[in-house]
């Protein structure tokens, strides 16, 4: 039978150096071309890797987004994956995490009543929020088992799977029932350049596009009315101040030197 594994990823802006408009005190954003969030990029990966692992298996992608975010659809269907879903519609822009795991778990069930999903995947955290929860939000919202920062699938079948989750004193070796919702990180592995059938075939995709009605979702659960934290203000970060060169005829001068100004601001 083989699994079901769900991918869920993002469109974000291709440069994390974005301005900040004075008058909104938001990014600016217009003109800056999106990308897969590159976190997800090793979900991606990692889901195709298991397809290929466990026969008969198959990937979706999901993602919560503009019309325009069908293009990192495009993007992990060319990687490898089978398919995917936008979910889109103008009640889900300006939405948190909690709005978009809750959007996100939505179209999970929609799929999981389609075909049984037994694991949906997740970068560790976005390059734009960086909130890095929405992989356990969703899991949250689906009642189902969930790990973070997991950088090895160590073993998988359609009922459970054990993962190796990378802590600060070493590595947990954790077992999931299945279904479950697992966010990766860098460790995983390495993601693979797009192949020219895989380019192909995701020229060709057709992916449906879910609103928040036909996911059983009202339009003041999601995006910015169903959000629980707002941005009140963003702000680029404090230049950094200019270096300090030691000078001194000898290296022991410049040692004694510096050591005199780690002293002097207790730094040692």
């Amino acid at each position: 039978m083989g699994l079901h594994i769900v991918v869920c990823v993002k469109s974000t802006p291709s440069s994390v150096n974005l301005p900040v408009d004075a008058a909104t005190g938001q990014p600016k954003t217009a003109g800056v071309p999106a990308i897969m969030n590159p976190y997800d990029e090793y979900a991606v990966e990692e889901a195709v890797r298991l397809k290929e692992r466990v026969a008969g298996s198959t990937a979706t992608v999901v993602t919560v987004g503009a019309e325009s975010a069908a293009e990192v659809l495009r993007e992990a269907v060319a990687r490898g994956c089978d398919g995917g879903v936008l979910v889109a519609g103008p009640e889900f822009e300006g939405g948190d995490s909690y709005a978009t795991s809750l959007a996100l778990s939505a179209a999970i069930k929609k799929l999981h009543s389609e075909k049984p999903v037994h694991l949906v995947l997740f970068g560790k955290n976005t390059s734009d929020a960086g909130a890095g929860v929405v992989g356990s939000q969703t899991a949250a919202w689906l009642d189902w088992a969930s790990a973070s920062a997991v950088k090895k699938i160590e073993t998988v079948d359609e009922s459970s799977a054990r993962v190796l989750r990378t802590m600060e004193d070493g590595v947990d070796a954790v077992d999931l029932t299945l279904p479950a919702c697992v966010s990766t990180v860098k460790e995983i592995n390495e993601p693979r350049l797009p192949s020219l059938k895989g380019k192909m075939a995701a020229k060709k995709a057709v992916f449906p596009k879910w609103t928040a009605a036909e996911l059983g979702l009202q339009a003041g659960q999601v995006g910015k009315a169903g959000a629980a934290a707002v941005t009140v203000k963003a702000a680029t970060p404090p230049a950094r101040p200019a270096g300090v060169t030691v000078e001194g005829a000898s290296a022991s001068e410049k040692a004694q030197k510096l050591v005199d100004i780690l002293i002097e601001r207790k730094l040692i």
